[in-house]
């Protein structure tokens, strides 16, 4: 006697679903990342400006500080359902709500790392850049962000594992990628398709971090070197070292 498919007995694992719903698999998942791409970038081109607005010009929090993290906090508060059909008048049944409602929720962990980050530069870095000249401009771009680098690295990692999960959300407006899937899996009991897509979006989540775990390891490795120092600062064919980080204890 020969066993059923395990599509017809309708089973949480099943190679068959995943073999002859390749390609719907792959598209989702394409549609998936481009959502979470896309958002996480927006957002940390928003995050940046919105986080020296609230450093301010001398290194202090300035007088905006308190509404630019009230307001992003606020945003984070609203419910991904009522956020996206709030937007749904504004853009329409389109890939735009889905990624301005993860922009906005990306900003409240985006904008609390950057100005962390900044506020942890040491003033020395910033005093013997300025004795050596350089204007407000050329301090932020090759001082102090290179040092808040480890803080903006790791809120842009939570940020996109987040945006990997809420992005399921957008399947309401039929912009969801995997979640797509997995809300139509759901409607229909089709047990497969919601426990694959679920794994693939998980391991999304997985990778995506690791990703950018490397690329932090990468760009950061005073973080991780005995006795760490921060970057040199360079002024022509000279250079000298800003500060000294203390080992951690």
């Amino acid at each position: 006697m020969s066993g059923r498919s395990c599509l017809t007995a309708n089973d949480w694992i099943c190679g068959e679903y995943v073999r002859s719903r390749g390609q719907e698999l792959a598209d989702a998942t394409a549609q998936h990342v481009w959502i979470t791409v896309v958002s996480v970038v927006i957002g940390l081109l928003i995050a940046l400006p919105l986080a020296l607005l609230a450093r301010g010009r001398d290194g202090r929090r300035s007088r905006f500080a308190g509404p630019v993290l009230g307001f992003t906090t606020v945003l984070y508060t609203v419910p991904s359902l009522a956020m996206f059909s709030l937007l749904l008048p504004v853009f329409g049944l389109s890939a735009a709500v889905v990624v301005t409602g993860l922009v906005l929720y990306s900003l409240t962990v985006l904008v609390r790392n950057i100005l962390a980050g900044l506020e942890a530069v040491p003033a020395e870095a910033r005093e013997a850049a300025l004795g050596m000249g350089y204007g407000r401009g050329r301090l932020l771009w090759e001082v102090e962000l290179p040092l808040a680098l480890p803080a903006l690295l790791a809120g842009v990692r939570i940020a996109t594992v987040s945006t990997v999960a809420l992005t399921t959300v957008g399947a309401i407006v039929g912009y969801g990628g995997l979640g797509t899937l997995i809300v139509d899996g759901l409607d229909s009991l089709f047990k497969a398709q919601v426990l694959t897509a679920s794994v693939i979006c998980v391991l999304l989540a997985v990778v995506a971090d690791l990703l950018l775990l490397g690329l932090q390891r990468a760009l950061t490795p005073w973080t991780r070197a005995p006795g760490r120092r921060t970057p040199r600062i360079r002024t022509g064919r000279s250079s000298v070292r800003t500060t000294r980080i203390a080992k951690a204890g």
